[in-house]
């Protein structure tokens, strides 16, 4: 995603893209320095293989998912605005719901959520713009990236778009189950190498059926990234195979 097409309708009646203007970038640009600003004292930490992500179209961002915050830090691999997942709920309280398009989520409701979740994100891919799924579906807990849930296999798979794998050392330390608020740690990101579909669809084919083996693979191909891309960040071990960068929000614009 490019940052410059997207964008949904009014909260309290969201519905299909539309071009986000230069206002609401700036706005979202001023909140997450604000955000990744709080998240750096908080969680203080580098920013590893931030070369991998593409500098513009669409890409699924492909996180561990070890804890409530995991969103907040993985905000800081790109200045580019990252698109989320957020309850439909949300949205019945309308400036609530506007303020959070602006920072880039979108709404799906419970009861039809996996198609629409489904339906949404091909949207805001095919808009161009980069979106956050967390594979694992809910917080896991350990050092080991169980299996996936195929929504992010999906997306890649019909869209024709990289996944790009994230491993985060030390929040689930920071905000283990249970716990109420995050204590101060040091983190570590690592962005690894994209994981790109073998055969894209074809365009006119965006509708051809993505058989349940093709789904398979490729989450296992994503697991292993992931994997990876965690062990990386656990070791911190330079030597692994996911790439070497700084921080994007010194000097970098991503």
């Amino acid at each position: 995603m490019t940052g410059a097409h997207d964008g949904d309708a009014a909260a309290g009646a969201p519905g299909g893209p539309r071009p986000i203007t230069a206002a609401e970038l700036r706005f979202y640009a001023a909140c997450r320095f604000v955000a990744v600003g709080a998240s750096r004292i908080w969680f203080p930490g580098r920013v590893v293989g931030a070369e991998h992500l593409p500098a513009a179209g669409p890409y699924v961002l492909a996180p561990v998912h070890r804890s409530n915050v995991d969103w907040l830090v993985v905000a800081r691999v790109t200045r580019r605005r990252l698109r989320y997942l957020v309850k439909g709920e949300v949205w019945k309280v309308k400036a609530v719901g506007r303020l959070l398009e602006l920072l880039g989520t979108f709404p799906v409701h419970r009861g039809a959520a996996d198609r629409e979740a489904l339906n949404r994100s091909l949207e805001v891919l095919a808009a161009g713009e980069p979106l956050v799924v967390f594979p694992e579906g809910t917080r896991g807990s350990g050092p080991v990236v169980g299996e996936l849930r195929e929504g992010a296999a999906y997306l890649a798979l019909r869209a024709g778009v990289p996944v790009v794998p994230v491993g985060i050392r030390g929040l689930e330390r920071s905000m283990p189950r249970g716990a109420k608020f995050p204590r101060p740690v040091r983190v570590r990101i690592v962005v690894g190498a994209p994981v790109v579909p073998d055969a894209p669809p074809a365009r006119g084919e965006g509708r051809a059926r993505i058989s349940r083996s093709a789904m398979h693979a490729f989450s296992e191909r994503l697991r292993q990234a992931i994997q990876a891309a965690f062990d990386a960040a656990e070791s911190g071990d330079a030597g692994v195979p996911v790439g070497r960068g700084a921080d994007p929000g010194v000097g970098r614009s991503t």
